[in-house]
């Protein structure tokens, strides 16, 4: 039986909310990950950077646009080797400067997306999934992308039923 599988990046600690700086257990990808894991008894596999980025937000945004700049594909912890049990893959990130955090592309550019369903979720501030639903459709070679959900980081907790209605769609 094929499954579903949710790939993500989700950053604790300090984060920003409309304008103010906040510091959080559980980041705000992971909220909806988890989300979507229990509506849909999915895998999760969080893609953590070998190298964790400063707890201090501000530093944290310069490193990630230094990485983008350089369009780097930083080491990770842990790679996820393939994905050919699932059908499903759900791919969650905050939008990080227009894009994915960089690390996830070094994990997203190791697998095999050949018919597979791709749904991309985006937390973020304001400015939605940016130019990632493009990166992701050359990412995700041979895979069709399906509509993305987007959900202000502000508003996770809130957005449950959102969540499945898009699960569902």
């Amino acid at each position: 039986m094929m499954s579903d599988l949710v790939i993500y990046f989700s950053r604790s600690g300090e984060n920003y909310f409309g304008g103010v700086l906040k510091n959080i257990e559980k980041g705000n990808t992971e909220v909806i990950a988890e989300y979507i894991q229990e509506f849909t008894g999915a895998d999760l596999f969080k893609v953590e950077p070998a190298t964790e980025y400063p707890a201090d937000y501000m530093e944290c945004i310069d490193v990630a646009k230094k990485e983008q700049q350089q369009d780097a594909r930083p080491e990770i912890k842990e790679t996820l080797e393939r994905i050919a049990d699932y059908d499903t893959i759900y791919i969650g990130f905050p939008n990080w400067w227009g894009t994915l955090p960089m690390p996830m592309f070094t994990q997203l550019e190791q697998l095999d997306f050949s018919g597979k369903t791709v749904k991309p979720f985006v937390t973020h501030e304001g400015s939605g999934f940016g130019s990632s639903q493009r990166d992701l459709k050359k990412i995700c070679q041979g895979a069709e992308v399906k509509k993305g959900l987007s959900i202000p980081g502000a508003n996770v907790y809130d957005a449950k039923d959102t969540v499945k209605a898009w699960v569902n769609e």
